[in-house]
C-alpha cells in the first residue's frame, strides 16, 4: 500500500518546507546576501522573527526572501483582487432588425448599438427574414451595409454579413 500523497498548499514554500541545500538570500531590507546555506537562512529569519519565503523556486539556487509571510499573502491577495476588478469581460450583445424597419426604429436601435460599443461590448446584428422577404435578401444586405457604414468610426467588422437559415448575421467589435 502506498502512503497517501500529502496535499500541496497553494503559494510559495516557507521556512522548513524549502528543500534546497543552498538558497540565494535577500534579507528583510531587500539586500542581496548571496548564496547561503538554507539552515543559516532559516536561522537569520528566526532571529528577525520573520519567515523565509521561496520567491523564485525555479532559479538555481532558488531565491528566498526574509519577510512576514502573513503580510506577503495579504498583499498578494489584494493585488489579485485589484486585477480582477480592473478586468472587463467582453459580452456579445444582440440587436435584432427586420428588412422593412422604419427610420425612427432604426435610429433607436443604432443608439443602443453605440451605447454597447461605449461599454466595450461586441454587437451581433441579426436581420430576420419572414415569408416572402427571403426573396429580397439584397434589401437586408443593404441594411447591414448601412449599419456598417454608420459605425465605421467606432467599430470594426469581426464577421461580415452571412446567411444562417432565415437570418442574416453580422458581428461588430469596438475599435
Amino acid at each position: 500500500m502506498k502512503a497517501p500523497v500529502a496535499p500541496t498548499k497553494g503559494g510559495p514554500r516557507t521556512n522548513r518546507e524549502i528543500r534546497a541545500r543552498e538558497v540565494q538570500l535577500i534579507d528583510q531590507e531587500g539586500r542581496n546576501c548571496g548564496v547561503v546555506q538554507t539552515a543559516d537562512a532559516l536561522q537569520m529569519a528566526e532571529e528577525a522573527a520573520l519567515d523565509l519565503v521561496e520567491i523564485v523556486p525555479t532559479a538555481d539556487p532558488p531565491v528566498c526572501k526574509i519577510l512576514d509571510y502573513g503580510k506577503f499573502r495579504f498583499l498578494e491577495q489584494k493585488k489579485a483582487a485589484e486585477a480582477r476588478k480592473k478586468q472587463k469581460v467582453v459580452e456579445l450583445k444582440e440587436i435584432k432588425l427586420r428588412p422593412g424597419i422604419d427610420d425612427h426604429d432604426y435610429e433607436t436601435k443604432m443608439k443602443a448599438v453605440r451605447r454597447f460599443f461605449e461599454e466595450g461590448d461586441k454587437v451581433k446584428v441579426t436581420l430576420r427574414f419572414r415569408g416572402r422577404e427571403m426573396a429580397h435578401q439584397d434589401i437586408g444586405y443593404r441594411l447591414l451595409e448601412r449599419v456598417r457604414n454608420e459605425t465605421a468610426t467606432i467599430a470594426k467588422v469581426e464577421a461580415s454579413p452571412s446567411m444562417e437559415g432565415r437570418q442574416m448575421i453580422m458581428v461588430l467589435a469596438p475599435k
